[in-house]
């Protein structure tokens, strides 16, 4: 497990990490990367999505819906797409998955954190500036606020009611065990984080959730605000 927290209010760029910061299975946290690509791709064609492109971006990021995710993996090139927004948003440890096996992507904890960046820069700060334009962030986010019940578990489970995140979650089919991540901005106490958390190898997918919330409230306790 790695857990990586980044104040919003604080003057630094560099997370507070606890754990190795080693590459995981993103499983769906790549929901949210995909869609940076989408957007990317579309700003420089100079255009908004389309109404099917939106049709198929919000069920991706709120119910997880991995049937759109699968169309839009096509549509932005696959892995190498993938690749190429990830070096323009400043990540450096992320690699798409193989062939169709979006949710195989490989990334880490600081990776995230870079990617939570550019999406809600300029919304409370602007520490680095982002390839997404205002448009393409505040749509990110939105859609990121307003995920699914059934799935607002994970880092929300440290904040107040103001949060926006994506959770992942996947059985490795060789060895039966759990990936489960979540990744999100919080707000305790009326601040703000970034935090990501990876996991793997749990038993099940609730005692992955349990290790995800447990990390991440013990991550956000010791990250100094300032």
């Amino acid at each position: 497990m790695t857990a990586a927290v980044l104040p919003l209010d604080g003057r630094s760029l560099k997370p507070l990490l606890n754990g190795k910061d080693a590459s995981y299975d993103t499983a769906s946290i790549v929901k949210v990367d995909i869609l940076a690509a989408l957007l990317l791709q579309a700003q420089d064609a100079g255009r908004p999505l389309t109404a099917q492109e939106r049709a198929l971006a919000e069920p991706m990021i709120r119910k997880s819906d991995n049937a759109a995710t699968n169309t839009l993996w096509r549509e932005i090139g696959g892995a190498p797409g993938l690749e190429a927004a990830n070096k323009r948003l400043g990540l450096t440890s992320t690699k798409g998955g193989p062939g169709p096996k979006w949710g195989l992507t490989q990334t880490t904890a600081s990776d995230q954190i870079r990617l939570l960046l550019r999406v809600f820069d300029g919304a409370t700060t602007s520490k680095t500036d982002s390839p997404l334009n205002k448009d393409s962030r505040a749509y990110i986010r939105v859609l990121m606020s307003r995920v699914a019940s059934d799935q607002a578990w994970g880092v929300s489970a440290v904040s107040g009611p103001d949060h926006a995140l994506k959770n992942g979650w996947l059985q490795r089919t060789a060895s039966g065990l759990w990936d489960v991540n979540s990744v999100g901005r919080i707000t305790v106490d009326g601040h703000r984080y970034l935090v990501a958390v990876l996991s793997d190898g749990s038993p099940s997918m609730n005692d992955g959730i349990s290790v995800v919330e447990r990390a991440a409230r013990q991550a956000v306790a010791a990250t100094p605000r300032t």
